[in-house]
C-alpha cells in the first residue's frame, strides 16, 4: 500500500500593519492559519466501473509508481506487479475503486465487501478475532487493499477529516455500508504502518505492535 497526497496549502492573504500600531515583536500573536488542501479546494472523488478501470489501468499503474516511493525499479517489476494484483481484485464481488482528480488523476484507494468464506481469506488467518468474523458473515466487512496518494497526506493534517486517505477510506466505507475495514501490510512495511495509523487505523489487539500475531503481516482496522 503506498501511503504519499497532494496537499496544496491554502495561502492567507498578509494585512498591512497601520501607523502607530506596536511593532511585531511586542504583539500578541495570534492563531496560525491551518494549511493544507481541504475539499473545497482539492481533489473531486469518484468511483470507476470496472470498463473505466481497464480504460485507466496505465494511468493507475503511473500513480503507483509515482507515489510508491521506490525508486526507478517501481516503473518496471513492482508497476507490473501492483497491476496484475489489482486486475485480480477488480474480479471480485463488490469491488470499488475510488480515484480522486484534479485535472490530472492524483490519488486512488479500492477495496471489496466480504463474507464468512471466500478467496478473501488468504493471508488473514489466525489473524481475525471472532467479532470480525461476525461481521464478515454479516455483510459489514469490508477489505481495503490499497490507498495509494501522493506524499504530504502522510504528514501533513493527518487527523483532519478532508485529509485525502482519509476521504477515500470513508468513502469506500460509506458506499458499501461497513462497519469495519481490515487492511494486511508486510510487518517490515513501518511507513505504511506509521502513515495508516495516523490516518485513524489501529492494530487488533490492544494497539500496540507487541500484541500483534507473529507472521509476514499484520492486520490493522478501521471502525466508522
Amino acid at each position: 500500500m503506498t501511503v504519499n497526497v497532494p496537499a496544496a496549502p491554502t495561502t492567507t492573504e498578509l494585512l498591512g500593519r497601520p501607523a502607530g500600531s506596536h511593532p511585531p515583536a511586542t504583539r500578541k500573536p495570534g492563531p496560525r492559519p491551518e494549511r493544507g488542501s481541504s475539499p473545497r479546494e482539492g481533489q473531486r472523488v469518484r468511483p470507476l466501473t470496472r470498463r473505466q478501470i481497464e480504460d485507466h489501468m496505465q494511468e493507475l499503474g503511473d500513480l503507483y509508481a509515482e507515489t510508491s516511493g521506490g525508486g526507478p525499479w517501481a516503473w518496471n517489476q513492482a508497476r507490473s506487479a501492483f497491476l496484475r494484483r489489482l486486475a485480480a481484485d477488480a474480479r471480485r464481488p463488490g469491488f470499488e475503486l475510488l480515484i480522486a482528480e484534479t485535472t490530472a488523476l492524483t490519488g486512488c484507494a479500492y477495496g471489496f465487501p466480504v463474507g464468512g468464506d471466500g478467496p478473501w481469506w488468504e493471508g488473514f488467518d489466525g489473524y481475525l478475532p471472532g467479532r470480525l468474523l461476525r461481521l464478515a458473515a454479516s455483510g459489514r466487512l469490508f477489505v481495503i487493499s490499497g490507498i495509494h496518494v501522493p506524499s504530504r497526506v502522510r504528514r501533513q493534517n493527518q487527523d483532519r477529516a478532508w485529509n485525502l486517505a482519509r476521504r477515500l477510506q470513508e468513502r469506500l466505507l460509506t458506499d458499501h455500508g461497513a462497519a469495519v475495514a481490515v487492511t494486511l501490510v508486510n510487518r517490515s512495511d513501518h511507513r505504511t504502518v506509521e502513515a495508516l495509523r495516523s490516518w485513524g487505523w489501529r492494530y487488533i489487539e490492544g494497539d500496540t505492535p507487541r500484541t500483534a500475531p507473529l507472521g509476514p503481516f499484520r492486520v490493522l482496522v478501521l471502525d466508522t
